[in-house]
């Protein structure tokens, strides 16, 4: 039996193989941020096809910290009700799934929150609009907004939750010089742009125990000028794993990078997947804590040779599972062809018009 259908574990959590669901905007929570049958069933769904783990969409922890429309949220305790029916759903469909806790920070759109976007620092060139550059007690502020989300996942059922610091949210940007223009503690050296990481990583051990899962998403780099380099974000790695966290998932890129990113469309070849396994090969040979790799694994084999050859213990998928909620099935049963996803992002058309996410081309080819 290959590898990649053993059981892994993630602190004292026991996946069933090394699959897992990157988080993702799924486009179906309701207008308060509360889960509907719609993101349960989708949830199901990928428990049922044989996901090991899923990570929720990214859950905003704050209101001014939500990124976009149908987004999950997960800011105040009348949420938990409606997280529970979720992760009583996917534990009764024998799948395991952790919350991603999220701030959107710059990109946090002030006709949805209602007031100007928090930022790290506020400097000529960041924006057209006003921002929020946050004070100490704004940072006090965030990261018991970490802790108590992480207080509410844990009480509405999931088994662990994830820090989400990648892609050019809030906490992304406290790590990119790109970004954080701090002469305070929280920035110039790695050491202390990553200080509200491990202060929010402290505040959630805090709030659910020792033994519950925390992971992290991260970037391996930025892919724009002056942002977070591999070499910084190694260093930040390694202080979290010191401090405690469980799993890192490791990707990269933010939402400006355009060109100098890995391109997510078109993978068609094995060549061209798995683009920051590099990074993560780095990251395996400097910390203990189990290494989950995103980005671009569309093909079983190119999946197995990363976690035989030591770049990754966890392998995660986004877009092809929303093609294909149950390839983890269809690759376990023998049906080794690759993901049938096109990396086309055309799935990202129907959340945006308040339909949710979904493949068109599936749809089309159904028709």
């Amino acid at each position: 039996m290959s590898v990649l259908f053993t059981s892994g574990r993630i602190g004292g959590m026991t996946t069933a193989n090394r699959f897992v669901r990157s988080a993702t905007w799924e486009g179906l929570a309701a207008d308060n941020g509360a889960a509907t049958p719609k993101l349960i069933r989708a949830m199901i769904d990928l428990a049922e096809g044989g996901v090991g783990l899923i990570i929720s969409g990214h859950a905003f922890v704050s209101p001014e910290g939500q990124a976009g429309p149908w987004q999950l949220g997960i800011d105040k305790d009348e949420l938990i009700d409606g997280l529970k029916q979720m992760t009583e759903a996917v534990h009764g469909a024998g799948g395991k799934i952790v919350a991603q806790l999220a701030h959107a920070g710059h990109f946090a759109p002030k006709a949805l929150t209602g007031q100007p976007p928090h930022v790290v620092s506020d400097f000529e060139g960041l924006a057209k609009s006003p921002r929020h550059e946050l004070t100490r007690e704004d940072i006090t502020l965030l990261v018991q907004a970490f802790a108590a989300a992480a207080g509410r996942a844990r009480a509405a059922g999931f088994d662990g939750v994830q820090i989400h610091s990648g892609h050019g949210y809030l906490l992304s940007q406290f790590l990119s010089p790109a970004y954080n223009r701090r002469t305070d503690e929280y920035g110039g050296p790695i050491e202390n742009r990553a200080r509200i990481h491990l202060e929010i990583l402290a505040a959630i051990r805090q709030t659910v125990g020792k033994d519950y899962p925390v992971l992290i998403k991260i970037n391996s780099e930025d892919c724009i000028e002056n942002g977070l380099t591999r070499k910084d974000s190694l260093a930040a790695c390694k202080m979290l794993a010191a401090a405690g966290l469980d799993a890192v998932e490791l990707s990269g890129g933010t939402l400006t990078s355009g060109k100098l990113s890995p391109s997510r469309s078109g993978i068609s070849s094995e060549d061209r997947e798995a683009y920051f396994q590099e990074a993560a090969r780095a990251l395996k040979k400097e910390i203990a804590v189990p290494v989950i790799l995103v980005g671009g694994v569309r093909s079983l084999n190119v999946a197995e040779n990363l976690v035989n050859t030591g770049a990754a213990d966890f392998l995660s998928m986004s877009r092809p599972l929303i093609r294909e909620p149950g390839l983890i099935n269809r690759w376990k049963s023998g049906d080794l062809r690759p993901a049938l996803c096109k990396s086309d992002n055309l799935c990202f058309g129907p959340a945006l018009e308040g339909k949710g996410i979904y493949c068109v081309v599936a749809e089309k080819e159904a028709l």
